[in-house]
């Protein structure tokens, strides 16, 4: 846990620094809404879709969630960015270590750790929810709870799911969803299924929330 793999150069140490006084801004300036339970009373597998993560570092800082960070040089940046945050995380992803990263979210979480992660990322497709989640929370013996959110200023980066950059001064409406609850017994398939369809029904009302308060 927590490995990082390339040596501290000034731009690594220069970008992350900056990278998180831009989220310590972007969180104090924005007006933040949250609906449902934000923390859940115990371990549990927050999911919520790829390009809407960066919110997710800001609510949950300094309360030592588990991810899984990519071993690339771009995962470098992201480690370096979140560690200092009070995140904890994995190297891997679906390409690379993946299988090795999803041993070590499952242990984590066994450890009594909860667990960020985006049901769709890195690389998509976008709104498809992969098992890896279900598993998790399946093997660890704890629930998922579906988090989506909706942002009135935003930068849509030219990405394989758009992904949304919060802008400072906005208002932002972050929905928490009734967990998901995964027994040894259950279809890892219609699991997931249900965390796709509750995810997208999650993003609809952040959005409409959203348009009623503007």
């Amino acid at each position: 846990m927590n490995e990082l793999l390339y040596k501290n150069s000034p731009a690594h140490w220069l970008l992350s620094l900056l990278a998180r006084l831009y989220i310590r801004l972007l969180g104090l300036t924005s007006r933040i809404n949250i609906k449902g339970q934000k923390v859940y009373p115990g371990p549990a597998v927050y999911a919520l879709w790829h390009r809407q993560e960066v919110l997710m570092i800001w609510l949950h800082r300094g309360q030592g969630l588990c991810g899984m960070v990519s071993k690339s040089k771009d995962g470098e940046y992201m480690a370096r960015i979140i560690l200092p945050l009070g995140f904890n995380f994995v190297r891997g992803s679906s390409s690379s270590g993946g299988i090795m990263a999803l041993r070590g979210l499952i242990k984590a979480a066994r450890d009594g750790y909860s667990i960020g992660i985006t049901p769709d990322g890195p690389k998509g497709p976008v709104f498809k929810a992969q098992p890896g989640v279900v598993l998790i929370a399946q093997k660890a013996g704890i629930p998922i709870i579906p988090v989506a959110c909706a942002l009135s200023r935003k930068k849509v980066l030219r990405s394989w799911d758009k992904y949304q950059f919060p802008l400072p001064f906005g208002r932002i409406e972050a929905v928490y969803g009734e967990p998901i609850s995964v027994a040894e017994t259950d279809d890892i398939q219609a699991k997931t299924l249900e965390l796709e369809n509750r995810l997208n029904a999650l993003t609809e009302e952040a959005e409409r929330l959203l348009a009623a308060g503007a």
